[in-house]
């Protein structure tokens, strides 16, 4: 635990400088054996080895991508100005000298595939790829890079590893790593698409289920989907009643693509989406329900971001419903912010109800 008491300006500072993952140390080691004027990379943190490219290739156009708002906007403070940080649902395929990409080794098996591919397409013929990551023991990344080039350079180091591959031809195949699938609610069949780093890539989450089931919808009402991930509740509740308003809000652009494509895809025009990470959800004091299925990381610091989103979202005697697998911590906390706080139990989950005071 942090111990109590004054600390100095100078050590708060230090204390809050982000530090730089191994992983992206590994890179910008490697960046002295690289040339180019155009850099593409990702980052685990908050942009380092952008600004490290930036510095050590003075004429370098550095794009930083990113998948999640939050993270981006904090790289933008960060970073050096000249360095483009971008938040999209894909990762740029304009032609570069370099692509580097550091990888977790508990991270997103199909995500680092759907970005190592991207980043292969985004090669020009002669271009590097560095990849790196905080595995001493990997084969799996490398495995993975040979799958894309014909060689590829391994140089272990002590707590992680780094890899080196010229591109030196077009991929045979690219694989789409995409998905569409389908639900019923109330008889209806409902549409929805997902991609990789997207909650519940390929199929309905049961929590999902949980909300849809429990939610009860009327006819005008407007409803708040908070981390609406492919827009499954949002779809569900916008067909349920004449005349309901949905607004879908996320903090990953790929989740509000997936959102947009599904409102499509079942004819609804009632469906908006916001990209956001700040709980900001437009005009407040107007929504009549919100709906929440907040991650269990972060120690719940997300699932705080929610329960201020919808106490400024939702109109005097609205309604907000969170699902869990862990009540208890909502039922001590959203008193704070909501009268007539209960739970709904259902099956491996709990519905954790409350009312705008």
């Amino acid at each position: 635990m942090p111990r109590k008491g004054r600390r100095s300006k100078t050590s708060r500072r230090a204390s809050a400088a982000p530090q730089i993952p191994l992983q992206e140390r590994l890179l910008i080691e490697a960046l002295a054996e690289c040339e180019g004027n155009r850099v593409l990379c990702t980052s685990i943190a908050r942009g380092q080895f952008a600004a490290a490219a930036h510095e050590r290739l003075a004429e370098a156009r550095v794009t930083c991508h990113f998948l999640d708002v939050w993270q981006a906007e904090l790289t933008r403070n960060e970073v050096p100005g000249e360095v483009s940080v971008l938040c999209t649902a894909d990762v740029p395929t304009d032609e570069v000298d370099i692509a580097a990409f550091p990888v977790k080794s508990t991270g997103d098996a199909e995500l680092t595939r759907d970005i190592l591919q991207s980043g292969h397409l985004a090669l020009r013929m002669g271009g590097r790829m560095l990849a790196a990551t905080d595995n001493s023991r990997d084969t799996w990344l490398h495995d993975e890079l040979r799958k894309l080039f014909p060689k590829v350079t391994r140089r272990p180091q002590d707590r992680g590893v780094l890899y080196l591959a010229t591109k030196t031809e077009p991929l045979r195949k690219v694989k789409n790593f995409e998905a569409e699938f389908a639900f019923r609610d109330e008889g209806r069949l409902i549409h929805a698409f997902s991609r990789p780093s997207v909650f519940s890539h390929r199929r309905l989450d049961l929590g999902a289920r949980t909300l849809i089931n429990a939610m009860e919808i009327r006819p005008g009402m407007r409803v708040l989907d908070i981390g609406c991930g492919s827009g499954v509740v949002g779809f569900a509740a916008a067909l349920r009643s004449e005349n309901v308003s949905v607004l879908a809000v996320d903090s990953n652009a790929r989740a509000i693509d997936c959102t947009i494509r599904g409102a499509i895809r079942n004819n609804l025009t009632n469906v908006e989406t916001l990209l956001n990470a700040s709980g900001e959800c437009g005009e407040p004091r107007t929504f009549d329900l919100v709906l929440g299925n907040p991650p269990y990381f972060s120690n719940y610091r997300i699932a705080e971001i929610f329960l201020e989103a919808a106490r400024r979202a939702l109109k005097p005697g609205g309604e907000v419903l969170m699902v869990t697998k862990t009540p208890n911590w909502f039922l001590e906390h959203m008193p704070r912010y909501f009268q007539h706080v209960e739970e709904r139990p259902a099956k491996n989950y709990s519905i954790v109800a409350g009312r705008q005071k």
